[in-house]
């Protein structure tokens, strides 16, 4: 771990030269695939021949080689074999994504974040206690892919655990069989019978998940809070969603001033960024994993021809679509997140959103970001507890203007459902100026629309779409109201728009 923090502090002096570096070597890799070839990757001198010959992919535009890919064939957009496939959990909706998941990108990339996270963790937290038991992991499934031979998909999650070395299996919790069934229901019911045994001194996963096993627990076990199951529990590790909504909730199931939170961003297509420091909403960009980075200004985003930059060229608290170049052979593929930097020196990141989930059917360009700090506001000021939401838009009509529609299932509802909404509007107003903007006098945007739905309705609609577990989570903004309308139909919203409970 010691030899590791000063290979970091490598790539935290010379950023600029350790991203050159993984360009030309990723450049050299590639030149003799299939891809490669066809945009002459031995020709290629620069960064700037690179963006110039090699238009950006989405995964549309990538989907044929994949399916070639997973249908035995090899060398097509990276050199060495590919057997398995992510599924990808980055939409709710009926199609799935399958990001190609290379030896090189699990080893280089997957993998050296985990051992990064937990080198940072220790580094930071000397006296730590967290090998004296287990890690709980909570992780998705995978199954055969039966189109072809010896190629298989799943979870990026659950691809990682089945190939992780024997040592790291035996300090994991539960078993693999476990770990990897593929009904959620019945998987959580075995994880809670394996590890309330077991001494876990951490756990992984989507917060979203976690919170449903952790109730599951106390409820079986009849315990107050995690740590009356687990005394020597000291660190939650998550990812895949914004942590802020849930941040109260695990107070309250791990109501501890030591107990430690450490935030990664991951995903199908790579492990990018590590909080580093104790208490920050930050985290680190890692530059060494195999991924070559490149950052499109989002007044770029849609354009035919849209210009990026690089890492030397961004500006802080500016948001950004993130364009990668990998070791699993995904070239200048656009990953579907928002990040804006906190800071250059070192380059520090924040995920803001999605690229597909914003509103902005009023010109107000709501993010992410924007609605997750909005509702911790809210609930700080009520008292109030969310558990999940989404929102869309509420389109112009003869007899009103626009508005945004929330669906929110309470973990505890606020007294007032009117004090709740005014002052979610007013942080929104705080927190987006096009917003602020847009509500004016009512003139664009009436006053949200809020409704509480029952409990388990977004749990529900997660498993008619045969969406529970792993990475799976309910999309928080649309521009359209093809979910809200999904979701209202399963549920009958109790609370009529903005009225008091």
């Amino acid at each position: 771990m010691k030899k590791r923090i000063h290979q970091i502090e490598l790539f935290l002096k010379y950023p600029n030269e350790v991203q050159q570096d993984w360009f030309f070597r990723l450049i050299e890799s590639g030149k003799y695939t299939e891809w490669g070839q066809s945009f002459d990757y031995k020709s290629i001198r620069k960064p700037e021949d690179y963006k110039n010959r090699v238009p950006i992919q989405n995964y549309e535009s990538l989907k044929p080689f994949i399916e070639r890919l997973m249908k035995g064939e090899q060398n097509i957009l990276w050199p060495t074999d590919i057997r398995w496939f992510a599924k990808s959990s980055g939409t709710t909706a009926g199609k799935s994504k399958f990001i190609p998941v290379s030896n090189e990108a699990m080893d280089e990339c997957h993998y050296k974040g985990g051992k990064d996270l937990i080198t940072m963790y220790c580094n930071n937290n000397p006296d730590t206690r967290i090998f004296s038991g287990k890690g709980l992991i909570l992780g998705g499934s995978h199954q055969l892919n039966m189109e072809g031979q010896d190629s298989f998909n799943g979870d990026i999650s659950a691809i990682l655990m089945h190939n992780l070395p024997f040592w790291v299996q035996m300090i994991r919790t539960p078993e693999l069989s476990i770990a990897l069934m593929d009904n959620w229901e019945q998987k959580i019911e075995k994880i809670i019978q394996a590890t309330i045994p077991e001494n876990v001194t951490s756990i992984s996963g989507v917060p979203t998940w976690t919170v449903v096993l952790a109730k599951r627990i106390l409820e079986v076990t009849g315990r107050k809070n995690l740590l009356e199951v687990w005394p020597n529990l000291e660190l939650f590790i998550h990812g895949a969603v914004s942590f802020t909504p849930y941040r109260d909730q695990f107070h309250q199931l791990i109501p501890s001033d030591t107990f430690q939170y450490l935030e990664t961003y991951n995903a199908s297509e790579g492990f990018f960024g590590i909080q580093d420091r104790l208490g920050a909403d930050d985290m680190l960009l890692m530059l060494d994993y195999g991924v070559y980075y490149e950052f499109m200004p989002m007044d770029e985003y849609g354009k035919e021809d849209p210009v990026t930059i690089q890492l030397d060229e961004v500006e802080l608290n500016k948001n950004y679509a993130l364009v990668i170049s990998t070791n699993a052979g995904l070239w200048r593929y656009v990953i579907g997140d928002t990040i804006r930097f906190t800071e250059k020196n070192p380059f520090r990141i924040k995920v803001s959103g999605r690229t597909k989930l914003f509103i902005n059917a009023f010109g107000e360009e709501v993010i992410i970001e924007n609605t997750d700090n909005a509702v911790r506001i809210a609930c700080e000021k009520t008292g109030a507890l969310v558990r999940d939401y989404t929102v869309a838009p509420v389109y112009f009509s003869t007899d009103n203007n626009g508005a945004h529609e929330w669906l929110i299932e309470f973990e505890r509802k606020p007294l007032s459902i009117g004090y709740f909404t005014e002052v979610l509007d007013n942080a929104l107003k705080a927190l987006n100026s096009d917003y602020e903007a847009k509500r004016y006098k009512d003139i664009a945007l009436r006053e949200p629309v809020i409704r509480s739905v029952p409990d388990q309705t977004f749990y529900n609609w997660l498993k008619s779409k045969g969406k529970l577990g792993g990475q799976f989570k309910v999309p928080r903004l649309s521009n359209d109201r093809q979910f809200v309308e999904e979701i209202l139909a399963m549920a009958d919203a109790r609370i009529p728009d903005n009225k008091n409970i």
